[in-house]
């Protein structure tokens, strides 16, 4: 059983969005109301967390952090859910099952990332929108959580193509979303169990680190510092 993490190239990141773009658009991730945004309920199942400004106007740079699930390997949110809504799947993916989760935000506020967030409300989107849904996920009713799953549909239609081809899950079947459109490829994703996968080669760099990480949780989504 594989044991899928991620790991993130500061050095090669330009905070381009492509990835919370690809996020927001494969997962149906609805987009709220201004008033909605204003009262802190935009929905982003991954975030590009703006840390410092390198340079002087017009010539800027931002240094950024791309920040998803952690898909911790001892996730804080499961220990208090009262209804095991989120749960570890055995290749390490930390899932939701949403018409179980009653909304109560233990796991919100359990989580030191904060990188899940409430549907307060299923808003009407533009027909415009609707068109674009993808059809292997499922539009979340309002009152419960949600966040990134490493795009766990797309893993299950590329076991599923596996299976029928009579072959095993190759390396570069299934990659999430945000992982694919990357311009600069700065996002690296596979078995961190495979001693040959890149993600595993990476995470073996001397830059590499992990948010929190003193606090025990032992996040799968890790991050190689930029070189200043």
């Amino acid at each position: 059983m594989p044991k899928y993490g991620m790991m993130i190239d500061l050095n090669k990141c330009t905070s381009c969005q492509a990835c919370v773009t690809a996020c927001k658009l494969e997962n149906n991730v609805q987009i709220v109301s201004e008033d909605d945004a204003q009262n802190g309920r935009a929905m982003f199942w991954m975030k590009m967390l703006t840390l410092e400004f390198d340079g002087d106007y017009p010539n800027i740079r931002p240094k950024a952090l791309p920040r998803n699930c952690m898909q911790c390997d001892e996730p804080s949110c499961i220990k208090v859910c009262p209804v095991r809504a989120t749960y570890k799947r055995p290749d390490g993916i930390v899932a939701q099952i949403y018409p179980q989760c009653i909304g109560c935000r233990y796991c919100m506020a359990n989580c030191p990332y904060t990188v899940k967030v409430f549907n307060w409300d299923r808003q009407a989107q533009p027909v415009q929108m609707e068109k674009t849904y993808d059809p292997d996920v499922s539009v979340r009713p309002k009152g419960v959580v949600e966040k990134c799953t490493f795009c766990i549909q797309r893993l299950q239609k590329a076991s599923e193509k596996a299976a029928v081809e009579h072959r095993k899950l190759e390396p570069g079947d299934y990659v999430p979303a945000c992982v694919e459109v990357c311009p600069v490829d700065a996002i690296t994703f596979g078995d961190l169990d495979d001693p040959k996968s890149e993600v595993t080669k990476a995470s073996r760099d001397y830059r590499a680190f992990g948010l929190l990480e003193e606090l025990g949780t032992v996040p799968k989504v890790r991050y190689l510092n930029a070189i200043e």
